[in-house]
């Protein structure tokens, strides 16, 4: 079977099959900035099941997200981690000792502390006979954390848990070259004058070349960036497609931060300089400056670029997930029930970028829901042609009959309950944190809107996925 990817970006022209497949109508400049209004929803049936405990979101809060190389520059990631635990503390007011786990994603690790769950909850006061650990799933890491806590409560062995993430783009752990590294080692083994001399007469120039970290697959050498391209070609998704998508989330994102939506964000005090309040990556612009720009992948065919992709961001989320009696217990009122999830593993070189379009029907059939059921969709946003190729695909009959082995097509998310208070796009993307954002963006905006269910969505690098359905709590 021919894959989506086959043809060479700059050979792929707009009357192709897969053009003419995959062409829809693009996003309205009209429409996409109006504010959705609020979901009437019946209540729904609710999706507690028979013997298994009820887990439930208490809170989340976050740090701002600031892009790397501002305002955290100089700080280390528990340091991050330990603003998120302590706003969370604060938060709800949960007394540390009642906590029995504690569970953290990240993606590129500090050496210095690659249990970061751990530094950061003995930096915010926890005891010390509170167990934490990582965990790292690329851009699903706090997915996986909050997820594993599900399970500890689900199966009796926790009450409460504390999960969330952390990213700190700002100080990449930059390698010396294998050479380099070994020679240090053998060095470090010399045991004589003779010995030590020998081997560093082998150093070269050479071997101060450092290794940098890059944001691509292992397996097949491949930038994101430059697989979210070749996506949008084989989906046809214009340039134009693709601005106005991202004009979308930082519109939508400067409005919600405007009225004060973005509640889950707490002050952040960086020692030594001023107190963060709020994300600095929102930058609504127009059309035509974003036009402007040139392809950041592929050059000169390319049509992702700075402004339709998400940035390196620095942040921390936390959560505090309880066994629903336990909450009720101890005079909480939750915000919302943790329901099904389900993790999709794709090809991770023609279909990286697709987990939501895998992920979505199944955690739907799971629990027995359809499309129409969900009032509200927050699905992460690594690029703008990456959300418009999923739209793309889960609206398609023949994606879903030759590549995902169903009979009809996902369905297409209704574009007025989609990521309403912004995206990773415009609030930006710290990739051990996003996922918790997920869920508290879809947990306030249920309560704000008055819907029921929700639907959580990301991809991930390896060709990962993760979906979940987050359920009011009621009022």
């Amino acid at each position: 079977m021919t894959t989506i990817l086959t043809y060479p970006f700059k050979k792929l022209p707009i009357t192709s099959k897969w053009a003419l497949r995959f062409a829809i109508r693009p996003l309205s400049c009209s429409s996409q900035l109006r504010a959705a209004p609020a979901v009437q929803t019946k209540t729904k049936k609710t999706l507690a099941k028979p013997n298994i405990r009820n887990v439930v979101v208490v809170d989340g809060v976050r740090t701002p997200f600031l892009l790397s190389g501002t305002s955290y520059k100089d700080l280390m990631p528990h340091d991050l981690a330990r603003a998120a635990l302590t706003g969370l503390l604060h938060r709800t007011s949960v007394p540390k000792e009642v906590v029995d786990y504690i569970i953290f994603g990240t993606v590129i690790q500090e050496v210095k502390t690659s249990n970061v769950a751990r530094e950061a909850a003995l930096g915010a006061g926890f005891s010390d006979k509170t167990p934490a650990h990582t965990v790292t799933m690329a851009c699903i890491s706090a997915n996986q954390a909050m997820t594993t806590g599900v399970g500890l409560i689900a199966s009796g062995q926790c009450d409460v848990i504390v999960a969330g993430g952390v990213e700190l783009m700002s100080d990449i752990p930059i390698r010396h070259s294998r050479k380099m590294r070994k020679l240090m080692l053998d060095l470090n083994k010399a045991k004589s004058m003779g010995q030590r001399l020998s081997l560093i007469s082998k150093f070269r120039l050479n071997f101060l070349a450092p290794e940098l970290p890059a944001v691509a697959e292992f397996s097949t050498s491949e930038t994101m960036g430059h697989s979210a391209d070749r996506l949008a070609a084989a989906f046809a998704v214009s340039r134009l497609e693709q601005d106005e998508y991202a004009l979308r989330s930082h519109s939508l994102a400067k409005k919600a931060q405007d009225e004060g939506l973005l509640s889950d964000v707490v002050p952040f005090r960086v020692p030594g300089k001023d107190t963060v309040t709020k994300d600095n990556g929102i930058r609504p612009s127009s059309l035509e400056q974003m036009a402007k720009l040139k392809p950041a992948f592929i050059k000169p065919y390319g049509t992702v670029t700075a402004a339709n992709s998400s940035f390196l961001t620095d942040g921390a989320s936390a959560m505090l997930i309880m066994a629903e009696e336990k909450a009720l217990a101890m005079g909480y009122k939750p915000k919302a029930y943790l329901r099904d999830f389900m993790y999709v593993s794709q090809d991770p070189k023609d279909q990286l970028l697709l987990g939501p379009t895998y992920a979505t029907p199944k955690v739907l059939e799971k629990a027995g829901l359809t499309m129409n059921d969900i009032d509200a969709f927050e699905f992460h946003e690594a690029f703008s042609g990456q959300i418009l190729a999923n739209f793309k695909a889960m609206d398609s009959d023949w994606f879903a009959e030759n590549y995902m082995g169903r009979k009809t097509k996902v369905g297409l998310p209704p574009l007025e309950k989609f990521n309403n208070w912004g995206g990773s796009l415009s609030l930006g993307h710290p990739f051990g944190a996003t996922g918790c954002r997920l869920v508290m963006a879809a947990a306030n905006r249920l309560r704000k809107e008055g819907g029921q269910y929700g639907l959580v969505a990301a991809c991930a690098a390896g060709g990962q996925g993760h979906a979940m359905i987050v359920e009011a709590y009621p009022k």
